[in-house]
């Protein structure tokens, strides 16, 4: 006959079968990052060709066959350790 196993009292495992919350650290927020990261984006972004390129993803030609053969090329060379 299959009987479950009896249930221990509480603590019953010792100190080393609890769990111990550790709080997480705080992720900085906009009030926590220094001045200079609130400020207007970095001038070398180039506006222009993140508009083209978010148009072209939003076209759908912005993936070729030739860009994925070129990103294959690439992860095939950092996959060879030989």
């Amino acid at each position: 006959m299959n009987r479950p196993n009896p249930r221990r009292g509480r603590g019953a495992t010792g100190p080393a079968g609890r769990i111990r919350r550790v709080p997480r650290p705080a992720l900085p927020g906009p009030a926590r990052l220094p001045e200079r990261s609130r400020m207007t984006p970095e001038p070398d972004v180039r506006q222009e060709l993140v508009a083209r390129v978010r148009q072209e993803i939003r076209a759908g030609t912005y993936d070729t066959p030739e860009k994925f053969e070129a990103a294959l090329d690439r992860l095939a060379t950092c996959l060879d350790l030989g």
